[in-house]
This record gives structure tokens, C-alpha cells and sequence, in this order.
């Protein structure tokens, strides 16, 4: 990782150019070609440095989204982990330890788009999901100074 890459996990974790070519943006702020930073970001995320990229929009602001949980019998977890995955309104899933292991997000244009998803999940896999949504927000903000050594 050169101090391309580094600059691009730190100075981009907040504030991504409003702009309609932003990786063009980004790359006339560190000296290097939009399609440069498209394949520095495609590498960091082939090496699981970056997960992804994108705009995080407040819950519940543009659409409807849940957080959902699932007692998964251990023997069934990665089966039914793939199964939510493969939902284009799930955009992750996590295991927990707990009772409830198999925790995701669910975001639709409606509440009845949710509510459509989560009945689906629960006949294919014979198990009750349990709706989470939000009642109340916090801002809890996931960026942070990174040390490099």
C-alpha cells in the first residue's frame, strides 16, 4: 500500500465530492487519474481492505429499511446466510453469538416492500425473522483517523 492508497483511505472516509464524476474529483485532489482511483478503490476491496464505497443515506429518509434477526440452527447458518444474501434489498448480513445469529438489513422503496422480503425469508427457510426497525436514530460516526506505521 503506497501513500496513494493510504490518502485515499483516510481523507475519503467522509466527504466524498458531490460531483457528477467523483472519482474524477478525487483524483485531480491527489494527482492521479480517475480510472486510477477506481482500480486502487477495486483493489482495496479484492483484498478486503475496503468493504465499499458509497453514500450513506439516514435510515428510513430515502425509502424504508429494517434490521432483521434469525435464530439460524448452527448447522443451516451458511446455507440461510446465503439465501438472504442473495436478496438485492439485503445489502449486508453478520453473525452474531447469540440465540439470533444471523442478523441483516433489509431496504425496499416501502414498508410493504420490507414486509414482502421478510415473509419470503421466512417460508423458504422455515424460520421466523424478527423485525428490528428503528425507533429512534443516532449518528454514530464509523470514520476515524487511521495511524499508519
Amino acid at each position: 500500500m503506497d501513500m496513494i492508497d493510504r490518502r485515499l483511505l483516510d481523507e475519503y472516509q467522509h466527504d466524498l465530492p458531490l460531483d457528477p464524476r467523483p472519482f474524477a474529483a478525487i483524483g485531480r485532489q491527489l494527482g492521479i487519474a480517475e480510472d486510477e482511483v477506481i482500480a486502487r478503490l477495486d483493489r482495496l476491496r479484492q483484498h478486503g481492505t475496503v468493504s465499499r464505497v458509497g453514500a450513506v443515506v439516514r435510515p428510513n429518509v430515502a425509502g424504508a429499511s429494517t434490521l432483521a434477526a434469525m435464530a439460524v440452527p448452527p448447522e443451516w447458518l451458511e446455507r440461510v446466510a446465503a439465501l438472504v444474501t442473495d436478496y438485492p434489498e439485503v445489502n449486508h448480513n453478520y453473525q452474531r453469538e447469540h440465540r439470533l445469529n444471523l442478523w441483516f438489513v433489509v431496504a425496499c422503496v416501502d414498508r410493504a416492500g420490507i414486509d414482502m422480503v421478510l415473509a419470503d425469508i421466512s417460508r423458504r427457510t422455515g424460520l421466523q425473522v424478527l423485525d428490528l426497525p428503528m425507533l429512534e436514530d443516532f449518528h454514530i460516526d464509523l470514520g476515524f483517523g487511521l495511524q499508519w506505521t
